[in-house]
């Protein structure tokens, strides 16, 4: 049931520990926001110093605290369960919890290997969530949900009790090869043909800061990039794991460069 993973043996024997998202981050930070409100949540983040955008909401703000300061800690298989009902907006409510849903992601080496949860099959409740995105949206939030009127107009058919459960495929061929790479479990990316990557790519901002500070340092981690350029480090791993999937950037273990 172990495997060695870089420097770490991780034992994949059950039972897995379980961890609810708030006790997780009061674990790690020592500060309990079960009952706090968008206002309280960016006071934390300043307090721990994680840059957040101005226009993201209290589900993201939770996010971004849990990718900065929990996620990495767990290197033995995880089950952070309870999720707030803002991060997941298409998941069922808890039966038990007020404000929680019935939602948990497994974490292994320190980052998500899966996803899953009780799907949202109640057409009011859903369309009161799309508003709620709609909200967000208008905020600037690039990553809110539209309306799903085609998907609501479904529920209010009807939908069975369903849940479902998402792996991530190349995480785990990573963390049963013991490879640092994910160019080195997918096959598909050394089929392109040279002249995509030659290809104009179309960059965010802060994917443009990131090629640069890259370049400019020759070598650097995420400690390193998220200092110099003002990211917080949940942010700046999914921007690196994006721009390591278009081979603009390369890691080897925890050492980013560029491509050449």
């Amino acid at each position: 049931t172990k495997l060695q993973v870089g420097d770490n043996i991780i034992d994949f024997k059950r039972p897995f520990k379980r961890v609810t998202m708030f006790d997780s981050i009061k674990e790690f930070t020592g500060i309990d926001i079960s009952a706090m409100d968008e206002h309280q949540l960016r006071d934390v983040c300043k307090q721990l110093n994680i840059d957040v955008p101005g226009n993201i909401g209290k589900g993201k703000l939770i996010d971004e605290i849990f990718g900065a300061k929990c996620e990495g800690n767990y290197i033995q298989p995880t089950f952070i369960t309870d999720y707030p009902v803002e991060m997941s907006p298409l998941t069922k409510k808890h039966r038990s919890k007020p404000g929680l849903v019935e939602r948990f992601e497994l974490m292994v080496n320190g980052k998500e290997l899966a996803n899953a949860y009780s799907e949202l099959n109640d057409p009011i409740d859903q369309r009161e969530r799309f508003e709620e995105q709609i909200k967000l949206m208008e905020r600037g939030d690039d990553e809110a949900m539209f309306i799903d009127h085609d998907f609501l107009r479904a529920l209010e058919y009807g939908m069975p009790p369903t849940s479902g459960i998402g792996i991530g495929i190349d995480r785990l061929a990573m963390i049963m090869t013991n490879n640092v790479s994910i160019q080195d479990v997918l096959f598909f990316p050394q089929m392109r043909p040279e002249e995509v990557k030659k290809a104009a790519v179309e960059l965010k901002p802060e994917e443009t800061k990131i090629i640069e500070e890259v370049k400019k340092l020759n070598q650097a981690t995420i400690a390193i990039l998220s200092e110099n350029i003002g990211i917080s480090k949940n942010q700046l791993q999914k921007l690196l794991n994006s721009l390591e999937e278009r081979n603009l950037i390369k890691r080897e273990g925890p050492i980013y460069s560029a491509s050449n």
